[in-house]
């Protein structure tokens, strides 16, 4: 397995989507999602101190619907077919589509709205990693096997190196298939094609050596 160090002047955190739907009190949440949001937080933390970007992504689609999409009708289809309540789902203005009260958010954060699960479909992303030199992601959020899995791919396709972090991520199960299940089978692949898992603890440590580093050439 790839065993990468992290070059904080190089590498961007994304946030994926820690938005009231994905947190917490609503059908299709994480069932650890307000966990996998303070994790994030202290994480966000390490990076601003080692002077990283850190992007928060918002996955919501316009109030009209003129954007909603094949993935919305799918993802309509299932739910309405589970019997599972979305209340508003993501659409720009409704509650569930706000970021979840516990995520820290600072003024020097990137804040990116995204129409799709991956974070650089439809967005300037990949516009603003490059224009800032940045060669690395590290991705956490909700859902695992969804649009972080997603962005991780895009990320991976684009030549960008990628940390998925195992902890720093959440799901819920569905399907008959445990939350737990479901993860595994998505660190499985990222492990195998797409990028190097880490514990949030583990990503802390790498930043923290790679800042020292950096100290250590000058």
């Amino acid at each position: 397995m790839i065993d990468w160090p992290i070059d904080p002047a190089r590498t961007a955190l994304i946030n994926v989507d820690l938005q009231n739907i994905f947190v917490e009190g609503f059908d299709i949440s994480a069932t650890d999602g307000p966990d996998v949001a303070q994790r994030l937080n202290k994480l966000s933390r390490v990076c601003r101190d080692q002077g990283m970007m850190v992007i928060h992504t918002i996955n919501e689609l316009r109030a009209d619907g003129s954007n909603r999409g094949i993935a919305s009708e799918v993802v309509t289809a299932y739910l309405q077919s589970t019997g599972t309540n979305r209340r508003g789902g993501i659409d720009a203005g409704t509650d569930g589509a706000k970021l979840h009260a516990s995520l820290e958010v600072e003024p020097t954060d990137v804040l990116l709205t995204k129409p799709r699960y991956g974070s650089f479909t439809g967005t300037d992303l990949d516009l603003i990693l490059r224009t800032n030199g940045i060669e690395a992601v590290i991705i956490g959020g909700i859902a695992t096997n969804v649009c972080c899995d997603t962005t991780a791919r895009e990320a991976n396709q684009r030549d960008y190196k990628v940390f998925f972090l195992s902890d720093g991520t959440g799901n819920h199960g569905m399907q008959g298939l445990s939350a737990e299940d479901i993860k595994a089978s998505t660190l499985a692949a990222i492990r195998l094609a797409f990028g190097q898992v880490l514990t949030v603890d583990e990503t802390i440590a790498k930043i923290e050596e790679g800042g020292r580093g950096v100290i250590a050439a000058e």
